[in-house]
């Protein structure tokens, strides 16, 4: 049975847009800035693989299958080096341990989302937390396949620009360094749009300065974790206070 949801009024004439093209239509502009985003870091990861002379289906499989953001950077030394599964499983827990916070405070988000659940898990990247954490969802606009839509434009975007850049690796030769550099900035833009869109930075601030400390204390290598535990030790003490002041 073919579901329906509201009229869409004015240049649309009154057609009735589906559930699905409804959240596909919301969904869209939250995305435009990761598709900028995403297409130059996509051609940068091309371009990457191809200098160290992979071939293009290398990199466009990984980022299909395994669609890790900063671990594929990672993992090209990975792949060019010696096999040693113990240290790429601690190298990766250690580049992706923010995602074990990001799928506990996404636990309600996800929950009556069905079939499409094991897909909202898989494609959860920073960029997509970050849209499906706080967007406004417009009324009559399915929460599950709004969500849906974000976190796969987001990996199509990805998909593609990695393809873009993996062919162009093959017929044009530039000097690459550097170009991982544009993941930072990507980080750092989305940093800035969050602490314009909220009032309240207190939870930015909590981040940033935990994060120092950690970086001070246990070095570049070593801090993901330890700041992921400040932090959420430090929103659990904010959250009490909070609630007792209410």
């Amino acid at each position: 049975m073919h579901e329906t949801g509201g009229t869409c009024g004015g240049a649309d004439g009154g057609i009735k847009l589906s559930i699905k093209q409804q959240a596909l239509k919301a969904a869209f502009p939250h995305t435009l800035p990761i598709l900028t985003a995403f297409i130059f870091l996509g051609m940068s990861y091309g371009f990457l693989m191809s200098s160290k002379g992979f071939p293009i289906i290398y990199p466009v499989c990984i980022s299909i299958f395994v669609f890790a953001g900063s671990m594929q950077f990672v993992a090209m030394n990975l792949l060019l080096s010696t096999f040693n599964p113990v240290y790429a499983f601690l190298l990766t827990l250690t580049v992706n341990a923010r995602h074990i916070f990001y799928g506990i405070s996404m636990l309600e988000k996800f929950k009556n989302t069905g079939k499409k659940k094991p897909y909202l898990i898989f494609g959860m990247c920073d960029e997509s937390f970050s849209i499906n954490c706080s967007a406004k969802i417009p009324d009559g606009v399915d929460k599950g396949w709004f969500m849906f839509f974000v976190t796969l434009l987001n990996h199509a975007y990805w998909v593609i620009g990695t393809t873009l850049g993996a062919l162009l690796g093959n017929i044009i030769r530039i000097n690459t360094k550097g170009l991982d550099f544009v993941l930072i900035a990507l980080f750092v833009v989305i940093f800035l749009n969050q602490w314009m869109e909220t009032k309240n930075h207190i939870p930015a601030l909590v981040g940033a300065l935990s994060s120092a400390i950690c970086l001070l204390l246990f070095g570049a290598d070593n801090f993901i974790i330890p700041s992921m535990v400040l932090i959420l030790i430090s929103f659990i003490i904010l959250k009490k206070r909070e609630e007792s002041r209410q």
